[in-house]
Parts: structure tokens; sequence; C-alpha cells
């Protein structure tokens, strides 16, 4: 399932570099232009990634206050570092992804370069078997391209077990010594590995072990330091804007980052030239981009925080003019309720006041002590008289 999965990823590779391939006549340039088409079809995503990271690089010292804040209580500090991502639209997983992703590349570019004839043309293993059995028919030499036990070639269910760079040799045997063999197979290819006066199919460590003082083992050899040091360089780059430690993910991948220069000088020297080559134009071409990258979202970042803090500020003077609204509205709320409270009083105190008239006011004709109305009419005593 790997493997067909694995054959699957190495088919647009594979048809890239053949294009390069057949436009150049060159292997070397044709895996340079293969990785910067590579870079061109990724660099949408890597700059999204970019942005992330340059934003956390902007977060550090707000996240180093908040492991300070926090320190004795990692729930709450975690809480509050998510809740700083969300607010500033952060993933801090957002670049490990990218990092990693020159891996599965290396892998496939690697099936392509050292399996020529099933992962470069794209042919099945039958042209395989039938290219051996021709070169063996022949009476060729093929102790470098297949198996061999007790002077004979190993096989296996019909089929001739090759050596890990058989299919390289094979197709250098056929390029040089039966090249009109290929034209009797739709698709094959007569691949010459030479470039720059280079074998790109050869192992630069060969080199070392059998040094002699010529171009072709100085420049292999010369392949895998370029290699580390264009590393590192591109790594120097990256980190310049990439967040320090803050948190434990950021910290795992800052050390992948500077494990990553060692680590290409081992793929350089101990895998075919080719690949040396592909990690230098990578490395170079990345270095490249991270610059220019790290210039513009550095101005781009700059106009947001500046965006941001402007659109912030007036937010809090809008906050500030509906706050000033606001307090108006309710001072005048409390007034209109003081003054309807006071005509209400009013309104009882004059009610009190008519009753307080209506129940003691009468004539002083009609009263008696202090009943009013206590005669009902004003008093004569002569009123009734005859006379």
């Amino acid at each position: 399932m790997f493997s067909t999965i694995g054959y699957v990823i190495c088919i647009p590779f594979a048809w890239l570099v053949r294009l390069f391939y057949n436009l150049t006549g060159s292997y070397g340039m044709a895996i340079i232009l293969f990785t910067l088409v590579v870079k061109l079809i990724m660099l949408p995503f890597q700059m999204k990634s970019k942005k992330s990271m340059m934003r956390m690089s902007r977060m550090n010292g707000r996240l180093q206050e908040i492991q300070k804040k926090y320190a004795n209580n990692q729930t709450k500090q975690a809480e509050e570092m998510q809740k700083l991502y969300a607010e500033e639209g952060v993933n801090p997983m957002s670049g490990c992804l990218w990092s990693f992703l020159p891996f599965p590349i290396l892998l496939a570019l690697y099936s392509i370069i050292r399996q020529p004839i099933t992962h470069f043309m794209m042919l099945g293993q039958d042209v395989v078997q039938k290219m051996v059995d021709a070169v063996t028919s022949a009476g060729l030499d093929v102790t470098q391209i297949v198996q061999m036990r007790d002077g004979a070639a190993v096989v296996r269910d019909g089929i001739t077990q090759l050596l890990p760079y058989g299919q390289i040799n094979l197709v250098k045997t056929i390029a040089s010594e039966m090249p009109e063999l290929g034209s009797t197979v739709d698709g094959w290819i007569n691949m010459n590995y030479t470039s720059f006066g280079l074998d790109m199919a050869a192992n630069p460590w060969s080199m070392v072990t059998h040094f002699t003082f010529t171009w072709a083992a100085i420049g292999l050899i010369l392949i895998p330091i370029l290699a580390g040091g264009s590393q590192w360089l591109f790594t120097k780059v990256t980190m310049k804007h990439q967040p320090s430690a803050a948190d434990a993910s950021t910290a795992a991948v800052n050390r992948s980052m500077m494990f990553m220069p060692l680590f290409s000088v081992y793929i350089a020297f101990t895998m075919p030239a080719a690949l040396g080559v592909y990690w230098i134009a990578q490395s170079a071409f990345g270095g490249v981009q991270e610059f220019f990258m790290g210039r513009f979202f550095n101005k781009k970042l700059e106009e947001e925080e500046n965006a941001r803090y402007e659109a912030r500020q007036a937010e809090r003077k809008k906050k500030m003019e509906e706050a000033k609204v606001l307090q108006e509205q309710q001072r005048q709320q409390t007034a209109q309720k003081q003054t309807l409270k006071e005509k209400q009083r009013a309104a009882r105190d004059a009610k009190a006041a008519k009753a307080a008239r209506a129940g003691t006011a009468t004539t002083e004709a009609g009263r008696v002590g202090e009943r009013p109305y206590a005669r009902g009419r004003a008093y004569k005593p002569d009123r009734y008289d005859e006379t």
C-alpha cells in the first residue's frame, strides 16, 4: 500500500523533472528548475505560514509576560495564551507542517533518481527485466546492476533482483554501450547524468574513499559541503523572523531547524549527487524567498498593527462618547424623575391643604366651640318675636 502511495506521489514530480530534462538536456539543471517550480507552487502556503510565524515573533513579549504572571498556574497560563492567539488570529502550529514539507519531496525525488526506469520514465517492471536480459545476453558486465550469488544473478519469482542503484547503472550501461536498445521501448530515455562536469548519479562519499585530485572528485565532495552551508544560511535567515521558544511546539520547531544543516550534509554525502544539488537549490531559493517575505510582511504587519491600534483608539473614543451620552441620558432621566416626584409631592401637599381647609373653614356665627356649622343658620334672638 505504502509503495503504491509513494509511486503515485512520484508521478507529478517525475513529469516535471522529465519535462525540464527534455527542455535543457541537463540532469542537474532539470533538478534546479524542478526545485524552483515546487517552491513557486508552495509559495502561497509558505507565505501564510511565514505571516503567522512573524506575528508570533511580535507577540513573544506578551507571551513571556503571561508565562511569568501565571508561572504557578499552568492551566490559566495555557488559557491566556490561547486567548491571545485567538485575539491575534495566530495558529502556533501553522509553521510546523511547512517546515517538514521538504521531506516527502526529498523522498519522492530520491525514488525518481534511484529508479530512473520505473519512477522517472514511468515504465513497468517488465521493461526493466527486458533490458537486464538484453544487457546480459550482450555479454556486458552486470555486476554493478544485478545482485550476484555464486557468480550468478539472483532471480526471485522470475524477476532478476537489482542492486540499490541497479537501475541507474543499467541506464548508464545502455546509454553508453547499447543506445539503439532504447529505441525499441516507447518512452525510453537514454539518460545523460553528467551536468556541470559532474556525474549527478554518483555518490559523493565514494569520491572521499577513492579520492583523486580531479574536478569530478572535488566537485562531488563540494556538493554536500555547499548543501550544509546553504542550509545553515537558510536557517539563519528563517530564524531571524522566528519567535523564540515561547512554548514547547515552537521550541521543537527551532531545534529541528538547527539540526537541518547537519542532516543536509549527511543526505548529500550518502545519496546521489543530484539530491545534493536539489538541497542546495532548495536552500538558495528558500533563503531568497524568506528574505523578501520577511521584508514584505514586516511592512504589512506594521501597517496592520497601526490599523488595529487606530481601530482600538477609535473604538475607545466611540465607547467614551457613548458613555458620556448614556451618562447625560441617565442624568436627564434622574432629573425628570425628581421633577415628577416634586410635582406629585406638591400635588399631594396641595390636596391635603385643601382638605384641611375644607374641614375647618366656616363663619363665626355658625360655630359653637370647635364644631363648625353647629347652628345651621345665624342666630337671632328676636327672629320670632310677635311684634
